[in-house]
């Protein structure tokens, strides 16, 4: 198992400018989260597992970061993502960060289970999904290398596809030996794609308000249209319901003479 430690120092941040949920939360409670993952008809493995902290007093960010080498890690880097959780929790962590984490948290629930690990992340956690927050805001989807370049984060190294990740991770599960052979570059170059991964969650979370424009005053009006149309909807309904019922009464009185 390769397992990567890292500190990285961060500028002073702004709590004016942070993303706001609807349960406050700090960015020292939150854990940014990221895997890598092998995927095929439903999940093989997690090749890395990646997250980091904020740490106030230092201003930093603690990055945490476990790589298979071989099938018989699949199992353990499991255990070790459990041990990870279940720290930060003492450690008075309340949400974890991340983005379209649905894929990740649908791995790795399905792994846990496959091999009777019981953690409930929902139970744990609040969950923040930056993907699903700029969809609230903006009301359009958006992906990640997108959303970075809104923040103008540039990234170190090259970037890497997910198919690619996952056949790497495949010919580690199928071949003991295969990390052996693998250039000492292409290791380092997916550890620090998923270091950038979840230091750029932090970044994104604690600048939201700097890049992110919501126009509430248009909000409200769209808001209060919607409002108006349902009302209108709900007049001619009834206006319709009268005259139904108007005509009705005169075929019956025509029926049935007073």
């Amino acid at each position: 198992m390769i397992i990567k430690e890292n500190v990285i120092p961060v500028d002073e941040i702004d709590d004016k400018q942070f993303l706001k949920m609807d349960e406050e939360v700090l960015p020292e409670e939150i854990i940014f989260f990221d895997l890598e993952h092998y995927v095929y008809k439903k999940p093989k493995c997690i090749g890395v597992f990646g997250a980091c902290i904020y740490n106030e007093k230092n201003r930093s960010l603690e990055v945490t970061q476990y790589m298979i080498e071989n099938r018989k890690e699949g199992l353990d880097i499991l255990n070790l993502a459990l041990k990870y959780f279940q720290r930060m929790k003492e450690n008075g962590k309340k949400a974890i960060s991340t983005f379209s984490g649905n894929n990740d948290f649908t791995v790795i629930n399905y792994l846990f289970n496959k091999y009777n690990i019981s953690y409930d992340f929902s139970k744990e956690f609040l969950s923040i999904d930056l993907q699903k927050a700029y969809e609230r805001d903006i009301k359009t989807s958006i992906g990640l290398k997108k959303l970075e370049k809104i923040f103008n984060i540039e990234r170190q190294g090259e970037v890497i596809s997910g198919s690619n990740l996952a056949k790497t991770f495949h010919k580690i599960m199928k071949d003991s030996d295969y990390i052996k052979r693998m250039p000492k570059e292409k290791i380092e170059n997916i550890l620090l794609y998923n270091e950038q991964d979840v230091v750029n969650l932090f970044y994104i979370f604690t600048n939201w308000k700097k890049y992110i424009v919501i126009n509430e005053e248009e909000d409200d009006i769209l808001e209060e249209a919607e409002a108006n149309d349902k009302n209108s909807s709900s007049d001619i309904l009834d206006d319709n319901d009268k005259s139904k019922n108007k005509g009705l009464r005169k075929k019956v009185e025509e029926i049935i003479p007073k």
